[in-house]
């Protein structure tokens, strides 16, 4: 009895961690958002809905929308996340090998994703 208390406890834990985890990197798309042009509140609710995230970057990098398609098709998803976020990081003033390392590199994709977000940059304004 003791033991599945303190597995349902461990289990709602990791459940407010992970929700925690989303939230924040919903906040930090949304960031992105607003230093491409586009206002906080409606980047942080496509931000924050699952897959609609994802539309909310092609929209950061610039690229087509029906590249979602191509996202289900197993290894090409990762040139297309990787082509995506290079487009996103020069955009926003930084090398394109940025896009390569929070596409692929474990570890460094978080430094150079928050340095993305939380960084200087000379972004250019989203067209509409």
């Amino acid at each position: 009895m003791q033991m599945e208390q303190v597995g349902s406890g461990m289990g709602i834990g990791m459940i407010i961690v992970w929700l925690a985890f989303y939230v924040f990197f919903a906040y930090c798309l949304a960031r992105l958002a607003v230093k491409r042009g586009m206002p906080f509140g409606s980047s942080m609710i496509w931000a924050i809905i699952p897959i609609a995230n994802i539309f909310l970057l092609f929209k950061l990098g610039d690229k087509p929308m029906w590249w979602f398609i191509l996202i289900l098709i197993p290894i090409v998803n990762i040139v297309i996340i990787i082509l995506t976020w290079m487009a996103i990081a020069e955009k926003l003033g930084k090398p394109g090998w940025w896009g390569v390392m929070i596409g692929l590199v474990p570890i460094a994709n978080l430094v150079f994703f928050l340095m993305l977000v939380f960084g200087e940059t000379k972004g250019q304004p989203a067209q509409a």
